[in-house]
């Protein structure tokens, strides 16, 4: 055999073996794919209990999931918010008024929820309620600033799971926590981000306790979508807030003119703000009603084409990235500092 017959048989194989990868992960997908398609038999007079649904995910998915025959149990913060739920969906769906940081007050509706659920138990749990915060610089910030988006959107969601595991394991539902890719890289100071890492570490806690009681846990990872929580002029009017009860150093550390530099560079952000809340919504559904919910959903062209992949990256690509479309600090002199 010459040289020339030993290099096509060498292309033979290779070719043989690209195949056979191709027919094996095709194989996989399908099966993945039916398997993450199968779905409970039924959704009637199962109940779900849905956090925060005054507005954005929380009241889409109350609706939604009214329409499709879940007997749902929403939370609002405000008596006009649960007013307006109720006007836009069936009998079924109750409201209730809840403050997560309210110790008393989820105690209470725990106490509300186990009397409608009766014995049957509560299937399903969607930690949806939060709050941005003050996003800026940590040294702008009080330790109350950075406490506030931790109590509700980390320390309230614990207590209200707690008060709600009983239900749920007696029914073997499901627990969805909404979190966010803020969960996965930190991209600016203030409570939110560190809460939402919070949300990440119990969520994985809980979802291996409970795989014992037959209780499925997700985590759900929002990327930048058009709600109430991540409002750019919200944003920009508690930064400019904080900015001027700011000492005068502090200022002329960061340059009089950080704030609006800051400003326009934040309008960029508005370019892959997703207006499409239903993805979100279906993530909720499919953990919900999948015989094999996913353990983690990332939503959001900007959550799956870079805040994921960015998330994998070496520490110091992350801050090469993220640094760079901050605002350059001046640079201080010796005398300054001293």
């Amino acid at each position: 055999m010459d040289q020339k017959d030993d290099q096509e048989v060498l292309i033979k194989k290779i070719v043989t073996m690209f195949v056979y990868v191709l027919i094996c992960a095709a194989v996989l997908y399908i099966w993945w794919w039916i398997r993450d398609g199968s779905r409970i038999a039924t959704v009637r007079n199962k109940y779900v209990l849905i956090t925060g649904c005054d507005s954005g995910f929380g009241n889409y998915a109350a609706r939604t999931f009214d329409k499709q025959g879940f007997r749902v149990l929403a939370t609002c913060l405000t008596e006009s918010g649960a007013r307006d739920l109720k006007q836009e969906t069936s009998e079924r769906l109750k409201t209730v008024l809840l403050d997560v940081t309210d110790a008393k007050n989820v105690k209470r509706v725990g106490e509300w929820v186990k009397e409608e659920v009766g014995s049957q138990g509560l299937w399903g749990l969607v930690n949806n309620a939060g709050i941005m915060g003050t996003l800026a610089p940590m040294d702008w910030l009080s330790l109350d600033d950075i406490r506030e988006p931790i109590e509700v959107n980390l320390i309230g969601l614990i207590h209200v799971t707690l008060v709600m595991l009983p239900m749920l394991k007696k029914a073997k539902g499901r627990i969805v926590n909404i979190s966010s890719v803020g969960g996965r890289v930190a991209a600016s100071g203030g409570g939110y981000f560190s809460s939402k890492y919070g949300v990440e570490g119990f969520n994985d806690s809980l979802r291996r306790d409970m795989k014992a009681f037959g209780v499925k846990v997700s985590c759900i990872e929002p990327g930048l979508f058009k709600t109430p929580l991540s409002d750019p002029n919200t944003v920009l009017q508690q930064r400019t807030r904080i900015w001027e009860k700011l000492n005068g150093s502090i200022k002329k550390e960061y340059g009089e003119n950080y704030l609006p530099i800051d400003a326009a560079k934040k309008k960029k952000l508005n370019l892959i703000r997703s207006s499409d809340l239903s993805i979100v919504v279906w993530c909720m559904e499919h953990a919900l009603t999948s015989q094999h919910p996913r353990t983690r959903y990332s939503v959001g062209t900007d959550a799956n084409y870079f805040w994921l992949p960015l998330s994998y990256m070496p520490t110091f690509v992350q801050d090469y990235v993220i640094l760079k479309n901050k605002v350059k600090i001046p640079v201080q002199s010796k005398n300054s500092v001293a």
